[in-house]
């Protein structure tokens, strides 16, 4: 924290150093280079807890790289980090631990009637590892000449209510004990203020959802949330050729939903090569499952025994893995300030997945992140002496772009999935803006007493899995995860659902410790946030922990 003293007024400050944050210091370092430019980031180093399938599209990375070099395509660095692009796109139905057969043909019908299912295609995309393209985009915003600090982890925004801005940020005290006593090496959190502050935290960014509130931001319909497990398995180079470099598979059906007799999950798996014989394999499961006992790790060790997956990884052994959610609400869960649509408020505005720019019905919301940057740059460049215009000019832009064009193409999908099903949402979805606006609950109100009958024969290895994701905290440091009523816990969900959070949690944070529901184990958090939404009571709560906590993904 000692370099911080130089930075507590700045002109531009952002909140997150990923893919969004990074391209809107990039774009305004680049047209303005006199202007301070200050990222802070409580990730300990570049990508740390940046996570993703990865698949970018073209043409959000050419816009923001060819001002500063047009060849920037050719270059080492470049190529180290967009592996390949994609020439073999299968999207996958499984029925079943055998049966698997390709779906490719609706797709493509899809696209010729130009149904909005059609935005399913990744042909020609960017193969990438999210973690690396994050680094180096950090890597060409310090080059520029921007300020990206890592390990600064902040706890609050700064809010005048009176004259409606924002005046900074305030950071996380560091060197307290588990009781939150001074140790010797305490140091209060300081303040960073700002003329325009950028939010660019990622899903269920703690500062964003806090000016989300503060600011009175509004959202047409709640936010949706899915979770995302991933595992980097080294497999042999027969398997690696077998499966090929430029192939990515995008599976639905079995484990998390099989027509007529169930289970009914949103999402599906995912598998993409990263190059030195890894194959990425996920799997992705919306939160609003109903089963009290779904580990969506579970459903990862199933897709991975299923016969079409095995094939390319038997074998293999795993050298990383993750897990993270994606905001899927679309157009409706975007927050919005009322008396003016903005997306933020006065010099606040909210980027890439903070805002929620997921579209999925591509799966994809890497390319609105970096589009989401460089529009917040601009938006900033234009209103240097005016931070008050920052959200409005802001999602002026966003108008212009593909951003707010791609949500509203895709704004009733998830919500007609919730709705009715899978094996009735997903046809009904194509008829995307013919449908009305469903309200839908919050997640954790989908929860049941339901018991999923899809269970691996052996047990998730979840201390393996938090080992390869390398999470670390200082273990003398309060607990970050907060339960508001334990009584909660022992009254009503534990006789009820059996303490789903020690089942779902992907890093083993809670356990039962003396009859009570307890988290146990903070230093393992994943900083996924699932806990928060998904406990059916509505009874945790994510606080920040100290900078440079958390993982630290390298490939992810």
């Amino acid at each position: 924290m000692e370099k911080s003293n130089s930075y507590n007024n700045v002109s531009v400050l952002i909140v997150g150093a990923g893919p969004a944050g990074l391209s809107a210091a990039i774009t305004l370092k680049k047209a303005k280079p006199e202007l301070d430019v200050v990222v802070i980031d409580k990730a300990q180093a570049p990508g740390n807890h940046n996570l993703s399938g990865a698949v970018l599209e073209p043409a959000a990375i050419a816009k923001l790289l060819d001002p500063i070099d047009p060849q920037w395509a050719e270059s080492d660095a470049a190529k180290a980090v967009l592996l390949s692009r994609v020439d073999k796109d299968d999207v996958m139905f499984l029925l079943g631990k055998k049966m698997a057969f390709g779906i490719e043909c609706a797709i493509k019908m899809a696209i010729s009637f130009k149904l909005g299912f059609g935005q399913m295609s990744h042909h020609n995309d960017y193969i990438c590892s999210v973690s690396k393209l994050t680094a180096w985009l950090c890597s060409i915003a310090q080059k520029l000449g921007v300020e990206v600090l890592h390990g600064f982890a902040a706890k609050d925004i700064l809010w005048d209510s009176a004259s409606h801005t924002a005046t900074g940020v305030k950071l996380v005290d560091q060197g307290l004990d588990k009781e939150s006593h001074k140790q010797r090496n305490y140091l209060p959190g300081e303040t960073i203020h700002a003329k325009h502050v950028l939010l660019a935290e990622g899903c269920d960014g703690l500062l964003s959802e806090t000016f989300i509130k503060k600011a009175g931001l509004k959202r047409q319909g709640n936010q949706l949330y899915s979770i995302g497990v991933k595992e980097l398995i080294k497999v042999s180079d027969a398997q690696y050729q077998k499966f090929g470099a430029g192939r990515v598979v995008h599976a639905m059906g079995y484990p998390i939903w099989t027509p007529l007799i169930g289970p009914a999950m949103f999402g599906g798996g995912i598998m993409y090569p990263m190059g030195g014989n890894h194959i990425a394999v996920g799997m992705i499961v919306g939160l609003d499952y109903k089963y009290c006992d779904f580990n969506p790790q579970d459903a990862l060790t199933l897709f991975k025994e299923h016969k079409f997956v095995k094939q390319f990884i038997d074998g293999g052994t795993v050298t990383e893995a993750g897990a993270k959610m994606i905001p899927e609400g679309g157009l409706y869960a975007l927050p919005r300030d009322p008396a003016t649509n903005a997306i933020g408020r006065s010099n606040v505005a909210l980027l890439g997945d903070s805002a929620g720019f997921v579209n999925m019905l591509k799966i994809k919301g890497l390319h609105n992140a970096i589009d989401s940057g460089m529009a917040a740059a601009q938006a900033v460049a234009d209103n240097l002496d005016t931070p008050l215009g920052l959200a409005g000019a802001y999602t002026r832009l966003l108008e212009q772009t593909t951003v707010l064009k791609e949500m509203d193409s895709a704004k009733s999908f998830r919500q007609t999935v919730a709705r009715f099903g899978p094996l009735q949402g997903m046809p009904l979805s194509v008829l995307g803006g013919l449908l009305p606006k469903f309200h839908i609950e919050p997640d954790y109100q989908e929860m049941t007493t339901a018991q999923y009958r899809m269970k691996p024969s052996v047990k998730f290895d979840k201390d393996t899995f938090t080992a390869v994701a390398a999470t670390h905290h200082r273990e003398e440091e309060p607990c970050h995860l907060l339960i508001q009523d334990e009584n909660i816990c022992i009254t009503q969900c534990w006789p009820k659902f059996g303490a789903p959070c020690i089942t779902f949690c992907p890093a083993g944070v809670y356990e039962t410790v003396h009859n009570e529901v307890k988290a146990a184990n903070p230093s393992n958090c994943l900083h996924c946030k699932t806990c928060q939404r998904k406990c059916p009571f509505d009874n945790i709560r994510w606080t920040v922990p100290e900078g440079a906590g958390g993982p630290r993904y390298k490939t992810m």
